[in-house]
């Protein structure tokens, strides 16, 4: 069975906001939430980047039986292996087990804030590798002294630390990714609806992890607002991720989707009022064996009006498709 999510989106809202929402997606049905963890929106028109963990701590006081899971923080620039895994572990807590790391190898966007060259893809891959290696073994519970190629940890310990762990998501978006980090992760995350990485995962786990996907959409009554929108706000979406992952700034992001049409944007997501055109669009997750999809409604403005009229509607929608 397919579980449908619910994306808070740190670029595009504020805390207070984000967390209004959190509740509202609750009580329409949605079975999961995830947040970004960004420093940096991919545009300024979005407008938003509040701090992930402070605000799922708070929307998990905010809620009850929904799923938490970050989509996706990278634990090896800007933050430290062993302060992810305190982070973790405490958010754990706070949801009674709800949370769910996702992990991922970063954006310069996010990473760079800290004055610290942004390495290669290679590297960046090598770096997740010997942090996810650190959180895992924090979250047993033991004192961890590490020495790696790229990190250090000296007699760090967990004293709060649900007594299971935490599961881990891993971003990956290609065979390579497959092999490195299946082994290392619990669930699998990309945004790519492809049923080889779907395939090449499950060969580690025996079909028993979930494969998180994830999909923006743009509802609202007028077809051509919510163009509009998804134009002003997720015109950058195109690049993909071997693009995105490098561009350092804002101008950056806006700079190279200067050339994106609103007609371009409209191809990729759907938007508009039609919900069974916005279940369809979600369809190729579905057929490429995902567990999990998390929905993108682009833009704060109109994001109530969706979730109090659009949001129940649709997910009868996709729990029909599925």
């Amino acid at each position: 069975m397919t579980n449908f999510g619910y994306t808070l989106m740190t670029e595009q809202s504020g805390p207070r906001e984000l967390v209004r929402y959190a509740e509202k997606a609750e009580a329409v049905g949605f079975d999961f939430e995830v947040s970004s963890d960004h420093y940096f929106p991919w545009l300024d028109s979005m407008g938003h980047a509040p701090y992930a963990w402070t605000m799922l701590g708070a929307v998990a006081h905010a809620t009850s039986t929904v799923e938490l899971m970050t989509y996706v923080t990278c634990p090896t620039i800007r933050y430290h292996p062993a302060v992810v895994a305190q982070k973790a572990a405490t958010l754990s807590l706070l949801s009674e087990g709800r949370f769910t790391l996702g992990l991922g190898a970063g954006e310069n966007l996010n990473e760079h804030v800290v004055g610290e060259r942004w390495p290669a893809v290679g590297e960046r891959q090598d770096m997740l590798e010997e942090a996810v290696q650190i959180i895992r073994a924090l979250f047993t519970g033991d004192t961890v002294t590490w020495e790696g190629n790229h990190f250090r940890v000296d007699q760090a310990k967990l004293w709060d630390v649900p007594d299971d762990g935490v599961p881990i998501g891993i971003a990956v978006s290609g065979p390579v990714g497959i092999r490195r980090f299946a082994p290392l992760g619990d669930h699998m995350i990309t945004t790519d609806p492809v049923a080889d990485l779907v395939t090449g995962w499950d060969a580690h786990h025996d079909g028993a992890s979930r494969k998180i996907g994830q999909i923006p959409i743009c509802w609202d009554p007028d077809k051509d607002a919510a163009i509009e929108r998804a134009h002003r706000l997720f015109r950058w979406f195109g690049g993909g991720w071997h693009v995105n992952a490098d561009l350092p700034t804002t101008a950056s992001f806006d700079s190279a989707s200067q050339f994106v049409r609103p007609e371009d944007v409209a191809e990729s997501i759907a938007c508009g009022p039609d919900l069974d055109a916005i279940a369809e669009s979600v369809r190729p997750f579905l057929d490429a064996g995902f567990t999990d999809i998390a929905l993108v409604q682009v833009g704060d403005e109109g994001q109530d009006r969706f979730l109090d009229e659009a949001a129940e509607p649709l997910l009868e929608r996709l729990r029909a498709l599925r």
